[in-house]
This record gives C-alpha cells, sequence and structure tokens, in this order.
C-alpha cells in the first residue's frame, strides 16, 4: 500500500483517569483521532485534529522484537462506559488505521463482566513477520528479512506492535470461518466465509481473531438490545489484577478464548470456587496455556513444540508453566476440569473437509435440562442450523448412552 497509518498503545486497558500511549507511524505526517465504543451502537466519545505523526520504520521481525516507535500522543480515559472501545486514525493523506482500548470499571457496576479473548488477539497478530501459526511478513513498513531461515512460526511475540487490519474490522462483511452450506456430495469443500474475506483483499489469518463485527461484538451488541448491562476486562487483567472478578455475579467468556494464563486459569478457578459462574459460549477454550514475560510486553506460546524448546520444560520448578496443551502429562491441568469440556474431544465443524456436511446445530436429547425450560425445544429439535452455532471449533467429550437411552459424558481428561 503506497499510504498507511499504524498504531499501538502501551496498555490494552485503562480505567477512568488513567492515561494511555499511542505509538504511530503514518506516511501522511498528521492525523486525527477518534475513539468510538463500539457494542450495539458506535458512540464516539472522544476526538483529536492534527495530530503530528513521523514516518517511522519498523526493525526486522518486528512480531517478536516491537516496534520501537516513539509516543505520538498520550490521552486519558473520561469518565466512559466500560466496554470495548475503537481508535480511529484518519491520516491527512486518505490513510486509515485502528487500534483497541477495553475501558474497565472502576468497581463493579454490572453483575456480569465479559472477558475478552485478548490472548487469542496476541496469538493471531502476525504484524511485523508471524503468529504462533504461520509466516507471513509484512505489512509495510515492517520488512521483509533476506534470510529465510527466519520466516518460522513464532513462539514469543511482543505486543509493541500493530494489529492487522482485518483483525481491528474486516474487509468483507462475509468473514466467518464456518462454511455457508453443507457440502453437497461430489461438491468441493469449501474454507469457509474466510474465502470472501480474502477475495476482498483481507487477509485470512485475520478472521479467527479479533472484536469487531465477530464473537463477541455479536454477543454484546445482543445483551445491549435485550437489556443486560456488562462490564468489560481482559484475558491480561486476569493475570494482572489480583481478584478482578470479585464483585460480579458472573464472567463471561464468549469470543475465541484459546489461550489462557496459569494467572487466568488460578483467578477463574479461584473466583468459581468462591461461589462465582463462568459462563463459557465458545469453543477451543483454554485450551493452550501462554505465558507473559517482560511485565506484559512478550507473549509466549511455544505450542506444539513446548516440550522440546520451551525452556520452562526442562525446568522442575516451572515445567507446569510450560507453553503447550493445558491436558498435557508435564502441565496436568487439562481444560476440562474448569470447562467440562475440550476441543480435544470436539474439533472443527464445516471448516473445509471437517465435518463439510454438518448440520451446523444441536440435537436436544434431554429436554427436561435445566437450560431448556421454557425454550419450546424438544427430543429430537435441531437450533442453531440456520445460523451455523456449532463451528468452526468447538468443545466436546466422549459419550456413551445409559439405559434410559440418553446420553452420557465418560469421565477422561479432566470430564
Amino acid at each position: 500500500m503506497s499510504n498507511w497509518i499504524w498504531g499501538y498503545s502501551d496498555r490494552l486497558s485503562a480505567r477512568p483517569g488513567e492515561s494511555v500511549a499511542l505509538h504511530l507511524s503514518a506516511t501522511g505526517g498528521v492525523c486525527d483521532i477518534e475513539i468510538a465504543r463500539l457494542a450495539k451502537t458506535r458512540d464516539i466519545v472522544f476526538e483529536q485534529k492534527a495530530v503530528a505523526v513521523g514516518e517511522h520504520a519498523a526493525p526486522e521481525n518486528a512480531h517478536i522484537h516491537g516496534c520501537g516507535w516513539p509516543e505520538a500522543f498520550r490521552f486519558t480515559v473520561g469518565d466512559w462506559k466500560s466496554g470495548y472501545y475503537e481508535i480511529l486514525l484518519k491520516g491527512a493523506d486518505g490513510a486509515v488505521g485502528r487500534h483497541l482500548l477495553v475501558v474497565k470499571s472502576v468497581t463493579p457496576k454490572a453483575r456480569a463482566v465479559i472477558v475478552l479473548a485478548t490472548n487469542t488477539y496476541q496469538a493471531y497478530n502476525w504484524w511485523g513477520g508471524a503468529n504462533t501459526y504461520v509466516w507471513i511478513g509484512g505489512p509495510t513498513p515492517a520488512p521483509v528479512p533476506a534470510d529465510e531461515a527466519t520466516h518460522v512460526v513464532a513462539a514469543r511475540l511482543s505486543s509493541a506492535r500493530p494489529f492487522p487490519a482485518g483483525m481491528m474490522q474486516p474487509v468483507s462483511e462475509k468473514h466467518r470461518i464456518v462454511s455457508e452450506a453443507r457440502r453437497g456430495f461430489r461438491e468441493r469443500a469449501m474454507p469457509g466465509e474466510v474465502i470472501h474475506e480474502v477475495l476482498a483483499g483481507g487477509q485470512g489469518w485475520d478472521c479467527p481473531a479479533g472484536f469487531t463485527d465477530k464473537w463477541e461484538h455479536a454477543f454484546v451488541a445482543w445483551a445491549e438490545d435485550a437489556g443486560y448491562e456488562l462490564d468489560y476486562l481482559t484475558d491480561y487483567d486476569l493475570e494482572a489484577e489480583p481478584r478482578a472478578l470479585d464483585g460480579y455475579a458472573a464472567a463471561l467468556f464468549i469470543g475465541h478464548s484459546e489461550y489462557w494464563s496459569m494467572g487466568e486459569r488460578l483467578e477463574a478457578e479461584r473466583y468459581v470456587d468462591a461461589g462465582g459462574h463462568a459462563v463459557i459460549l465458545s469453543g477451543n477454550s483454554c485450551y493452550w496455556q501462554c505465558r507473559w514475560e517482560d511485565g506484559g510486553k512478550s507473549f509466549v506460546a511455544y505450542k506444539g513444540r513446548a516440550e522440546d524448546e520451551d525452556p520452562f520444560a526442562s525446568d522442575p520448578a516451572k515445567r507446569h508453566l510450560t507453553s503447550g496443551l493445558w491436558s498435557s502429562p508435564w502441565v496436568g491441568r487439562p481444560e476440562a476440569a474448569l470447562t467440562g469440556l475440550s476441543f480435544l474431544f470436539g474439533g472443527y465443524h464445516r471448516f473445509g473437509l471437517c465435518v463439510s456436511r454438518g448440520i451446523g446445530g444441536y440435537t436436544v436429547w434431554n429436554e427436561n435440562h435445566w437450560a431448556l425450560e421454557g425454550a419450546d425445544l424438544y427430543w429430537g429439535d435441531v437450533f442453531g442450523d440456520d445460523c451455523r452455532l456449532v463451528g468452526y471449533e468447538n468443545d466436546g467429550c466422549p459419550l456413551t448412552f445409559g439405559e434410559d437411552g440418553l446420553p452420557r459424558a465418560v469421565p477422561r481428561l479432566g470430564v
């Protein structure tokens, strides 16, 4: 792209009265800054015109080392309602960039708090080269190293860099990973609506993470429309702030909450053990253990390479913090011990050839279950298939059938 503007901040969450520093780089020399709360509506709370912005280069492998850009602007969070806020950057040359801020409540104001899956945002962020899945390279001004040996999947990522554009705002209105229709016989399997995002100029790895127009955004828009009030926290807040969940009747994990640190896990378990309610309305939850190092500046997730490459794996005192599967023997804390389910027993649905003829909904077996009370659902009914509720990653458990003909969970790996 010829014109561009990128930015990141010194923190992803703040409370009213706290300051946030923006580190920006742009081709236009100056930019306008607009901050707006995104939920059912988009409400602008702050505007600043003509902020001077230099055109700064990024180092090689900025995904690991960060960008190191100087502070361009600092603002103080006003008396803004808790929520997800879009920081819109509009360059003088027409370039547009976006960043995010989560505003936390000074004290709990709502009965429920949504914990945004910002660890997953970090894991999928490829800006500067790679994420924890794939090497991509770029975008401008991030250079592509000439040494192709460095074009590898990352295990350490810096938080001092922008998020890709598609994570902040999808290009296409169709960007879901679930395939739109069930695959017909002898019909080629499709990679889901991600293909629309790619054809519209987006990057496919932006689709599984982020807030805007995705899972968490859809939920909070529905919640506000239904009259439910929510406070907001990030994954990292559960680690950085002891007892962050105190004062709430329920903690909601709605988005693609795939990566949990030990601090987050311990806080969630402490909260539940003390009588709090954890509501998990997503799949692939708490699947990988991650770590925050360098005071929250470095995100660590060795994942499938953890046992061989993570330095914590060989240290008996730190082995339980190895950044691999929560259900692995060297960590020994399967996610199902908290969530009741696991992606290991669920998997993909309507994603390429993975159950590509799946119905995309749930089938009712026990119509007398407390969760279905008053729902007008009965044995054999299927619900959620019209919106592809199942997909693309789902948690499950091993099942058997009892003498009453109903499925029952098989105790295994924390279930």
